[in-house]
């Protein structure tokens, strides 16, 4: 099945029944916390078993799922070994939103804005280039349904549904895939930067300068009004850690 940002996965707590899933869900969390170390080996089966009230089937039925999440590497003999980071597939959603679970909330928008930076400009210059009518049409949409919001609720889904469109826009299944793994992530960003009261007249704009260049059929326009919007994303964001407002 395809992974989807909408997919709960391994993410929320889950039922006391489903105990493949708890386990999956806290040693995914340990591991990404740093709990258990790149390098070292996961309490012994017998332990973990004890640990969870759970037969050896149900713990490796777990290992399997953390071992195709780059997570751990399974050896005979030797037991589940945490890999290192750089196997880790961070674009998986249940990885990526362990990873926002347990950074620190600067470290984690410092983190995402740094890729935003490198991925959203290039992917709206290229969409703006090759990006089809009906591909054009649905960020145009998806930017009314932002216009038609009320709430800072309201406003997430479609300004979530306006980046993603870009990265479907530029005809690459690769990019595409980025755009919606990223949806995750985006969604927390937008979460926090919406805690600003007048957040809808500071987004509004933003997107109506990426949407004109994109019509416009104007790279360079795209990519400038791309990377305007992210660092006045980035000043909002830092206006909220910075204050007394309840970041969530």
């Amino acid at each position: 099945m395809k992974a989807s940002h909408r997919d709960p996965g391994y993410r929320q707590p889950p039922d006391r029944k489903s105990m493949h899933s708890q386990i999956v869900r806290d040693l995914g969390l340990r591991i990404v916390s740093g709990e258990y170390k790149p390098g070292e080996r996961l309490p012994l089966e017998a332990s973990l078993c004890a640990a969870y009230d759970v037969s050896r089937p149900v713990l490796r039925e777990a290992t399997r799922v953390l071992v195709a999440k780059g997570l751990v590497i399974s050896k005979q003999r030797a037991g589940a070994i945490v890999c290192a980071r750089s196997n880790w597939h961070l674009l998986d959603p249940d990885v990526l939103y362990w990873l926002i679970q347990t950074k620190p909330q600067p470290e984690f928008v410092e983190t995402l804005l740094t890729v935003r930076r490198i991925f959203e400009p290039a992917a709206a210059a290229l969409a703006a280039k090759v990006a089809s009518p009906d591909s054009l049409k649905a960020i145009a949409e998806a930017y009314k349904g932002m216009e038609r919001a009320t709430t800072p609720e309201e406003l997430l889904e479609p300004d979530l549904a306006f980046h993603r469109h870009i990265a479907e826009a530029t005809n690459n299944d690769l990019l595409a895939y980025i755009g919606n793994m990223l949806s995750l992530a985006l969604r927390e960003s937008i979460k926090l930067s919406s805690q600003l009261p007048d957040t809808h007249a500071l987004s509004l704009p933003r997107h109506k300068a990426i949407l004109t260049a994109l019509l416009n059929r104007d790279p360079l326009g795209a990519r400038q009004a791309t990377l305007v919007q992210l660092e006045e994303t980035r000043e909002d964001i830092s206006r909220i850690l910075d204050s007394d407002l309840d970041p969530v």
